[in-house]
């Protein structure tokens, strides 16, 4: 039998809550086509590469739309269970508690499923009816079907790039959101970006914004050393760096060519680019 909600002077998802504005520029459309979806009823999922700003939009409407955003890491060993709810024996004795996604649908926060596609299949399929129009989720376990709140989204973030294999996302669960494709931001914009978040001179955030280009042509070319460039996330990483007192070779060394693989061949010639650029 299903247990009795919290009242309502309760805040269950008060911790999930955005308390400031997360710093987000729109490099054209993404706002609006986000709230359109909201509008709708419609899950949304966002399509890009690794550290071009996918989670800070979540943030960002999250805060702008005042709903708790509730986020789970995907992952192969996620199970249904894990985001449903499971039984729990304490010293009262034995009690449900939710799962991140139950606790979403049933108060009305936002679920956001970062990188989906690397979730296993059963923790896939558990929300399905959730991102169609029944808008609901089984709780087999404690035989209740819930009913989404008015104010619940799902939101999930995929990496195109990484979809060959077993993190290729099944049409069947593709078909059921609204997509809307992220990128690396235009060169003048994502140095305003690294500028602010780094807190560094927007000059010296465009030779990062130069360098991580480069970087990016390598990984598109098809260059089996190198999977994916420098993403924004990498270049503010750097600044940050700078900013705490390391030299710019250094910080780039250490936020920007390491981190992108370990093939010497590679990483040499990531090294010469960066000591052309600095």
């Amino acid at each position: 039998m299903a247990e009795p909600r919290p009242g309502a002077d309760e805040d269950p998802l008060r911790s999930w809550r955005l308390g400031r504005e997360p710093y987000y520029v729109d490099p054209g459309g993404q706002i609006e086509a986000f709230e359109a979806a909201c509008a709708a009823g419609s899950p949304v999922l966002l399509k890009g590469p690794t550290g071009c700003g996918k989670t800070r939009l979540v943030e960002f409407m999250a805060w702008r739309l005042g709903r708790p955003l509730v986020t789970v890491a995907c992952n192969e060993d996620l199970t249904a269970s894990d985001l449903v709810g499971r039984w729990m024996i304490d010293a009262q004795g034995m009690r449900w508690r939710d799962g991140p996604l139950a606790l979403a649908a049933r108060f009305g926060a936002i679920c956001y499923l970062d990188e989906i596609a690397e979730a296993r299949a059963d923790a896939l399929v558990v929300m399905h009816p959730l991102a169609d129009t029944r808008r609901a989720l089984v709780l087999g376990a404690r035989n209740e079907l819930l009913r989404a709140h008015d104010d619940f989204l799902l939101v999930a973030s995929y990496n195109p790039q990484h979809a060959g294999g077993a993190q290729a996302l099944k049409a069947s669960t593709r078909q059921r959101f609204c997509a809307i494709a992220c990128d690396y931001p235009a060169p003048e914009l994502e140095t305003d970006i690294v500028s602010h978040e780094g807190g560094v001179e927007r000059s010296f955030a465009a030779r990062l914004v130069e360098l991580a280009r480069r970087t990016r042509a390598l990984g598109s070319a098809g260059d089996a050393a190198l999977e994916e460039g420098a993403s924004t996330r990498m270049l503010v990483r750097a600044a940050q760096l700078v900013r705490q007192g390391l030299a710019p070779r250094q910080a780039c060394l250490h936020a920007l060519v390491e981190p992108l693989g370990d093939d010497p061949e590679m990483l040499g010639a990531l090294r010469a680019a960066t000591e052309l650029a600095f």
